[in-house]
């Protein structure tokens, strides 16, 4: 008769008998968190009126909520592993629900602003140790299910912030938005606040103050510079000096942790092949993505001329077929083995977007742009939870938190340079295309070009992250048969 494999023991303070329980908190933080990076979007003309402000001002209403999260994720993260996960995602629940109360109650639009921040603070304290806490309660037999279904709730609150966003709006008002999180927020925070494991943390550490300072001006430099750049261009010599600042920050950013003996972020760890390839080839899936998903309403509304509801079923394809794909391609991964997992999702992807540089054109149906969407979405879905598994796995205990902030700072920052990067070359491809003018003004033929082209590019970055992922499997089996050979040849005792 077969018997089971007995789970190895949990670390202390985790109980896997609780592990879906704890599943359940950690998802209810992930969709607040990211329907509030998406459900804003839908009301910024509303807001644009009620405050009787530019698109300029308003824009902030997101862009601050991004900017807070990126930077803040990695010392949070790290201040996890010093003093203990739970007590810092739990009052990142509390932070978040206040922030939204503060948000629904603004009568300014600075005060809008500055309670985005509040709420980003909280998310940002949520996201820096969710998935760490998710690697933790999990034994590793099911760890990759369980990320993919964290992806999967990614995926269901990019669906749902603008769904949600749209009948409060239609239904109630703007206010709405925010107000709809208190119950669950405070549902949430009690919840977590019960099952979320207090794993206790050895004692004696000190927080890293000037590489935490270091890191985010780097940072905050950086995503300014990419962030306005798109508006001023990237020659303008604001922009220069803020990508200069960032430079310089982080030439001693590295420095400095080099140096320190407890620094903000480890550098041993990038010793490690396989987490930095994972890291660099989850970035550019981010880029890729990001840059499709900004320039499909243009597509769909100049080129193929969808109104803005069809718009949004149409886009839905990704996500969705993102969220089925993602808790399948975990479970396939703990089974396998993450690496030909993430290089299947990748070759996918790659295949996706050849198909998108030539297959949306200018009489593409809503089909084919559906079937083109799926694949795209499949392929990331199958990449992201056994990469993101990959990563926690590969680091140790101590360094869980830390790490899991890299993941969020990896999804904000490749999301940003998509639409930096993807939407400058879109719009210089498509001026060219058109003779001069602006690109959301140039004739459909020229738009759709312009389109084709940046699929080309993303199609090949994307490749070569695959060439990257195909060369480390490669690596990792001759490892994995040069140490069976050197066992194979050891003397029995």
């Amino acid at each position: 008769m077969a018997t089971e494999t007995p789970l190895p023991a949990p670390p202390e303070g985790v109980d896997y008998s609780r592990t879906w329980v704890v599943l359940v908190a950690v998802a209810i933080a992930i969709f607040l968190g990211t329907v509030d990076g998406s459900i804003v979007n839908i009301a910024l003309p509303t807001l644009t009126d009620e405050f009787d402000t530019s698109f300029g001002v308003v824009q902030w209403v997101v862009l601050s909520y991004l900017l807070v999260q990126a930077t803040l994720v990695l010392s949070l993260g790290r201040l996890g592993d010093m003093i203990g996960k739970k007590w810092i995602f739990t009052s990142g629940f509390a932070v978040f629900t206040v922030g939204s109360v503060l948000a629904g109650l603004s009568r300014t639009v600075s005060f809008l602003i500055a309670a985005r921040v509040v709420q980003a603070v909280g998310a940002a304290m949520v996201f820096a140790l969710a998935f760490a806490i998710v690697t933790e309660a999990f034994p590793p037999s099911e760890r990759g299910r369980a990320l993919g279904i964290s992806g999967t709730v990614v995926s269901l609150g990019i669906i749902a912030g603008p769904v949600i966003g749209g009948l409060l709006i239609d239904a109630a008002s703007w206010r709405w938005i925010f107000f709809v999180n208190l119950p669950v927020g405070i549902i949430g925070t009690i919840t977590a606040a019960r099952v979320v494991p207090n794993t206790k943390p050895g004692g004696g550490h000190r927080f890293d103050f000037v590489g935490a300072g270091l890191f985010l001006v780097a940072l905050l430099s950086l995503l300014l510079g990419l962030t306005w750049g798109q508006a001023v261009g990237f020659t303008d010599p604001l922009i220069l000096t803020l990508f200069i600042v960032a430079t310089i920050a982080f030439v001693v950013f590295i420095a400095v942790e080099r140096r320190v003996e407890e620094p903000m972020l480890d550098l041993t760890l990038f010793r490690d092949a396989d987490l930095t390839s994972n890291l660099v080839t989850g970035f550019v899936t981010f880029v890729g993505i990001q840059g499709l998903l900004l320039l499909s309403p243009f597509y769909l509304t100049n080129v193929l001329g969808y109104e803005p509801r069809a718009v949004g079923l149409l886009l839905g394809a990704v996500p969705i077929t993102l969220g089925i794909v993602a808790p399948i391609s975990g479970s396939l991964s703990d089974r396998i083995g993450a690496r030909p997992v993430t290089v299947a999702g990748l070759a996918i992807l790659t295949v996706g977007y050849v198909i998108a540089s030539f297959g949306l054109g200018l009489d593409t149906t809503a089909l084919a742009f559906v079937m083109i969407g799926s694949v795209i979405g499949a392929g990331m879905g199958i990449f992201q939870s056994p990469n993101n598994s990959a990563i926690l796995g590969s680091v140790p205990p101590e360094r869980l938190g830390v790490t899991s902030g890299m993941l969020t700072i990896n999804r904000i920052t490749g999301l940003i340079t998509g639409v930096a990067v993807m939407g400058t070359i879109w719009a210089a491809r498509t001026v060219g295309y058109a003779g001069g003018g602006t690109a959301e003004d140039a004739p459909a033929a020229a738009q759709a070009a312009g389109l084709s082209d940046t699929m080309t590019i993303i199609a090949v970055i994307t490749g070569i992250a695959l060439v990257v992922g195909l060369w480390m499997w490669r690596s990792q089996r001759r490892g994995t048969l040069s140490t069976a050979a050197r066992s194979s040849r050891s003397p029995s005792p």
